[in-house]
């Protein structure tokens, strides 16, 4: 894994047309409380950048921040190439965000609050508006829905009107907080398409959220939050390949495969009865899988199922900080 994956080292805050965000030591203190901690934070251009956390990681403080929306007790930050917050004015136009869910006017329908958010850019050409918003509506999937009332629209719903207000100009840079929230599993499915379709175009998607197995379906790179600080970043491949190798043997012979994996240089441990799990002390020297099954085998153990464990994200997190996602922040 490169440095940057284990957040090592201070990355120059010099503007690069190949990163679309960039920190140094953002900090953001509330009283004694360091909400986020000494942030070193890189986003390649074009990447889909899962930024993950627990609950009250600090995530959408971080984001906040990133947006001009809440200053940095200290440190700096960089998006498309420009400091912010000194930059602010220029940089927004570019980015499309949705921050803790979106906000309309209730008694409006869902194509009026968009007019409305529309008129307010003053840079929109008025020719075209009624194309953009129809446009930004039948890419969320909700032209159905166009002439509802907001009130009357479910929280699945509102969250697409949300993506859709971000999506009425073209973006270099797209900032979503918990996407899928409130989605049921077709909307989800539907987010995931326009992120990927939107990347696809050349759109940087910055997506925050306590999903891992979500994002693991349509990130490139990530980056881990715990209590305001940095646990990793890197591409997927370099913070999933970081996790220990792991097996699972399946057999009524459990003491003697733990035995044969411990000479494996694997360390066993008993999941379940009939099931007998063990990982490696390092990635370098593991044994391949099916050199596991051949020492097996060839001494005599009886393997009824046998599994080489894809690491996940979630793991990578156990691993580096000792608890899951589900832990109270």
């Amino acid at each position: 894994m490169s440095p940057a994956a284990e957040g090592a080292g201070k990355p120059s805050l010099a503007a690069s047309p190949e990163t679309a965000v960039r920190t140094e030591g953002l900090t953001k203190r509330f009283g004694r409380h360091h909400a986020v901690d000494g942030l070193d934070l890189t986003v390649p251009r074009g990447a889909v950048f899962g930024f993950l956390g627990p609950n009250g990681s600090g995530k959408t403080t971080t984001i906040r921040m990133l947006l001009g929306l809440v200053s940095p007790t200290a440190g700096r930050v960089e998006v498309l190439g420009e400091e912010m917050p000194a930059r602010l004015m220029g940089v927004l136009p570019r980015v499309g965000a949705l921050v803790e869910g979106p906000a309309f006017y209730p008694f409006l329908s869902g194509e009026a609050n968009l007019h409305r958010l529309d008129t307010a850019d003053l840079r929109a050409p008025v020719r075209t508006r009624g194309e953009r918003v129809k446009s930004a509506l039948e890419r969320v999937g909700l032209e159905h829905a166009a002439h509802k009332r907001v009130h009357a629209y479910s929280l699945g719903m509102k969250q697409r009107l949300g993506l859709a207000a971000a999506l009425l100009a073209p973006r270099e840079l797209l900032v979503l907080d918990e996407p899928t929230n409130g989605l049921d599993p077709q909307g989800t499915r539907e987010v995931r398409s326009l992120i990927r379709s939107l990347a696809q175009d050349g759109t940087t998607v910055f997506v925050s959220s306590h999903l891992l197995a979500e994002v693991e379906q349509i990130c490139t790179h990530a980056a881990m939050l715990r209590t305001g600080k940095l646990v990793a970043q890197g591409t997927l491949d370099e913070l999933r390949g970081a996790a220990l190798p792991r097996v699972e043997v399946r057999t009524p012979d459990e003491s003697q495969a733990a035995e044969v994996l411990r000479g494996l240089g694997l360390s066993p441990e008993r999941s379940a009865p009939g099931t007998v799990v063990a990982s490696s002390a390092a990635n370098d020297g593991a044994p391949a899988p099916e050199e596991v099954v051949a020492a097996l085998v060839g001494a005599g153990v009886r393997v009824r199922g046998f599994a080489a464990a894809a690491a996940s994200l979630e793991e990578r997190f156990v691993e580096l900080t000792g608890e899951g996602f589900d832990v109270a922040q």
